[in-house]
């Protein structure tokens, strides 16, 4: 199929959800109402927090969800499944509900950041399509975060489109970018799609087109002259490149009026480069004129650029955000933690020899506990029929440490998940992107905590328990360990 067909995504699915779907079908179980928790064990990078992201993309996901007629026939050709249950994919829609954090919500390990109340034939089938937005846009989301906050409010902008894995992680990356805080794509497609400022400047291959290295800027100012930024690598940076700037914006800009607003750098020394074209600019009077670096950068090269005095007032961040390359992958998973009977829910684990792989049990809800001072001290998993009463003294369970006796006093909690789909239809207002962009720095600046944002060994935030469900997990860990 032709890239540039139209795509049914509601096939973006494994095997196993569709073969399992039909077993449920085939045993009378498709209907029975069922739990799944998205959740995550580590954050990227042993950073302190990540970014929920890509919840705008799972909705409509949900919402068109369906099966043409060329799906069908498909399934047909595999041999698998039996006419009826195709007949009832025919006419398919999702009907069931979704809770998750608002999308830029700071979240934590082991923390249900996305519920499924569903008939299970439809818990089943979206596993994929949900976890492959998550994992994606989350990532991206928090490595642009890392290496915003390493920029020390430089501008940053996302270069990384032609080093993505491919169209749609260039495209989705960008969002997930922005969301994260960079100021703008290179990615023409993602500007349009999602309203993010585009920005760039010009590559190496427009300056060795023309016979020499001035020609090929004077051509650039005459054409852009309000806009004007010379990629100054190409050749010298020092013997050529800058001189040939500042002639530039001496002898082409100047005259009209204009100022040369930028050089590039992409290659060599960034520090010392850029400390010595800060020289040489000031000195011919183009102070105002920016610094921007790119290759190859990440938080820690942004960090140590800046530590060593270097003179950047932009960075063009490419391979190292748009794949994440130091941590490439996020590892939210999707699984069952109840099953409804007779209008009962009844609890599921899933048991490990590796004790991080234990699930945390049953329907659930999750707070962010404040301070007194809005700062967020802990997240709290409950029972959904817990009572969360903090006017007085609360008494919680640190997993980690559950013999020792603690309680919060004199805070506030906030539910996290909010109403997403109801019987297969959104009920969530999705917010621009400007505005989760912004959720995404006030909650930084104002409730998490600086010790959690360290790059190196950051402060743990907790996720703590209330006593009654820390008494369910553990119940129900004896029963499953002693059948």
């Amino acid at each position: 199929m032709s890239l540039f067909e139209k795509r049914n995504v509601s096939m973006m699915m494994d095997l196993y959800e569709m073969t399992m779907a039909n077993g449920y079908f085939r045993d009378y179980h498709a209907g029975n109402l069922v739990t799944f928790d998205v959740f995550y064990r580590k954050n990227p990078d042993q950073g302190g927090f990540a970014i929920f992201t890509g919840l705008h993309q799972i909705i409509e996901y949900i919402e068109n969800l369906h099966f043409d007629e060329d799906d069908i026939a498909y399934f047909r050709s595999l041999g698998l499944f039996q006419e009826d249950f195709l007949d009832f994919l025919n006419n398919y829609h999702f009907s069931g509900d979704i809770d998750a954090f608002p999308e830029g919500t700071i979240m934590y390990p082991e923390e249900p950041i996305l519920t499924v109340h569903a008939p299970l034939l439809d818990a089943q089938l979206i596993e994929t399509a949900i976890l492959t937005q998550i994992n994606h846009q989350s990532l991206i989301a928090t490595k642009a975060a890392r290496i915003v906050r390493s920029a020390n409010g430089r501008i940053v902008s996302d270069f990384g489109a032609r080093r993505a894995h491919n169209i749609d992680s260039a495209l989705y990356g960008a969002r997930a970018a922005y969301i994260g805080g960079v100021d703008s794509t290179a990615t023409i497609m993602a500007g349009k799609s999602f309203d993010i400022p585009v920005s760039g400047t010009m590559a190496h291959s427009w300056v060795m087109y023309y016979d020499d290295e001035f020609t090929a800027f004077r051509k650039y100012a005459e054409t852009y002259p309000d806009s004007t930024v010379l990629l100054v690598d190409t050749y010298d940076v020092l013997k050529s490149g800058v001189p040939n700037a500042i002639r530039t914006a001496n002898e082409v800009l100047i005259p009209l009026g204009k100022r040369l607003k930028g050089v590039r750098l992409d290659s060599g020394d960034l520090a010392y480069l850029s400390k010595k074209t800060r020289a040489m600019l000031d000195a011919a009077g183009l102070t105002d004129c920016k610094i921007i670096a790119s290759n190859c950068l990440d938080e820690y090269t942004i960090q140590s650029i800046l530590v060593q005095g270097g003179c950047i007032d932009s960075f063009g961040v490419g391979e190292c955000l748009t794949t994440a390359k130091s941590d490439p992958v996020f590892g939210a998973v999707y699984k069952i933690v109840a099953v409804e009977k007779d209008g009962i829910s009844t609890p599921r684990i899933k048991l490990s020899e590796t004790a991080e792989k234990i699930t945390n049990p049953g329907r659930k809800k999750v707070y962010r506990i404040y301070d007194e001072n809005g700062k967020a001290v802990a997240d709290l998993i409950a029972n959904d029929s817990d009572t969360i009463d903090l006017t007085q003294k609360f008494r919680y369970i640190d997993p980690r440490e559950p013999w020792k006796i603690r309680y919060f006093k004199n805070c506030t909690a906030k539910a996290l998940q909010v109403p997403v789909i109801r019987n297969g239809k959104s009920v969530y207002q999705k917010e621009p992107l400007e505005t989760i962009r912004t959720y995404v720095k006030l909650q930084l600046d104002t409730e998490i905590w600086k010790e959690e944002q360290r790059f190196e060994n950051p402060h743990r935030h907790f996720v703590d328990m209330t006593p009654e469900y820390y008494q369910m997990k553990m119940d129900l860990l004896y029963k499953k360990s002693t059948d």
